[in-house]
């Protein structure tokens, strides 16, 4: 009897942008994807941080790209970047994101543009520029959005923040219904209460810890190495049906 040796996660020679890589979540998906057979076009404001090396000693080529995602004017300097470099482009994860916290009766406006533009707008854009580029190539592509738990529930004290995740999460089905007749699976990823960044003010207070981690079954706090997993899944051929799905990686956390 003969056995098929076709690996459904395998991502070698695929090429993925990965916005906001040079840390936390980012960092972590953009490995995972290395290690799976990804080049990776990393997107970040800032200096890379680790992200470059580990990418290389996974065997793999780290292509760093400088944006500001605040404007959509970065969109066309990085598919550009990504297609001079590699020749190709075959996913999309829109990683990079801000939170910014007040309460609601005092939340300002250019708090909420800020988080709106980079959290939603540049998210929107960047997914049609590398649909367009999927179409060109022809043969689809993927396109992984990250969302929040606060695509689901309401949150306190982040208006902006909230905001932009539901509307990350109705994008992606609006997108899925749109793309997926061009072989274009969009698709997006909710992390749980994740130790990162973002969330170092609330770890650092003491109740709302308490609080967060009474709530969560598994018992801590997710970490990159959670997304591993669900990146690799929803950007290799094992998902292949799935369209206009939100994943939770949120250690149980909504199912209370």
């Amino acid at each position: 009897m003969a056995f098929s040796t076709f690996n459904p996660f395998d991502l070698s020679g695929k090429v993925a942008i990965v916005t906001g890589s040079n840390t936390g979540l980012g960092a972590g998906m953009a490995l995972a994807l290395a290690q799976a057979g990804c080049d990776i076009v990393g997107v970040c404001r800032a200096d890379p941080g680790e992200t470059p090396a580990r990418v290389e000693a996974a065997g793999r080529r780290f292509v760093e790209v400088r944006a500001d995602l605040s404007s959509v004017a970065a969109v066309d300097d990085i598919l550009g970047a990504a297609v001079e470099a590699c020749g190709r482009l075959d996913i999309l994860v829109n990683n990079a994101g801000i939170i910014r916290r007040d309460d609601a009766l005092t939340f300002g406006e250019d708090d909420w543009d800020a988080v709106m533009d980079v959290n939603l707008k540049s998210v929107f854009f960047l997914a049609q520029a590398a649909a367009r580029r999927f179409v060109a190539q022809g043969g689809g592509g993927k396109i992984i959005n990250i969302a929040s738990m606060l695509s689901f529930q309401g949150g306190i004290r982040v208006a902006s923040y909230t905001a932009s995740k539901s509307g990350v999460l109705g994008l992606t089905r609006l997108l899925a219904n749109e793309w997926a007749a061009h072989g274009v699976n969009v698709n997006a990823i909710a992390p749980g209460y994740m130790a990162t960044a973002n969330t170092a003010a609330l770890r650092d207070d003491a109740q709302r810890n308490g609080e967060i981690l009474s709530r969560i079954p598994a018992g801590r706090w997710g970490a990159p190495d959670d997304l591993a997993g669900p990146v690799v899944f929803l950007a290799s051929a094992a998902s292949d049906y799935v369209h206009g799905h939100t994943l939770a990686v949120d250690g149980g956390w909504l199912a209370r």
